[in-house]
């Protein structure tokens, strides 16, 4: 090979092939009255936007409205005892914390040895004046032995 062929700065310049001149593409032409209306390429996202803004609106009141409800709650019951006179009832002893002279719907539960449940009551206390404890006995009937009484939960009393 020939060096002085290789080092030909006219050689880098040159194109192999047919050379190719640039050329700028014009957007196509349709018949009027053909292929329905054009876009003119840009989104409308005010549609999009405000459904977004509804959607996540009303999730936020529903969530502030389930809160309200079932969030935190100021009824905390606390179990102090139970007795069984028979093997038809239970004697369920339990406090309930309140606001100040306010009221509460409680569930009471007797339960056998094995944890099934055998009696179930809802019973309503209310506080005195100013009083935000309430402590209450109550009597459930059972349909067999208890063996453990407790209170699952107590709400406000309407």
């Amino acid at each position: 090979m020939d060096p002085a062929i290789l080092a030909d700065p006219t050689d880098k310049k040159r194109m192999r092939g047919r050379q190719v001149s640039e050329t700028h593409t014009t957007t196509p032409v349709f018949p009027p009255g053909r292929y329905g209306r054009r876009r003119d390429g840009r989104r409308k996202l005010a549609g999009p936007i405000i459904a977004l803004t509804l959607v996540v609106a009303f999730s936020v009141l529903i969530s502030i409205k389930l809160y309200q409800r079932y969030g935190e709650t100021d009824y905390q019951p606390q179990i102090v005892g139970w007795q069984v006179p028979s093997d038809a009832a239970m004697t369920i002893k339990f406090k309930v914390r309140v606001p100040a002279g306010g009221a509460a719907e409680c569930a009471l539960r007797a339960r056998d040895y094995q944890g099934n449940e055998v009696g179930r009551r809802t019973v309503v206390v209310r506080a005195g004046t100013g009083e935000t404890a309430i402590e209450a006995e109550e009597t459930v009937t059972t349909t067999a032995r208890g063996s453990v009484g407790d209170v699952p939960g107590c709400q406000s009393a309407p």
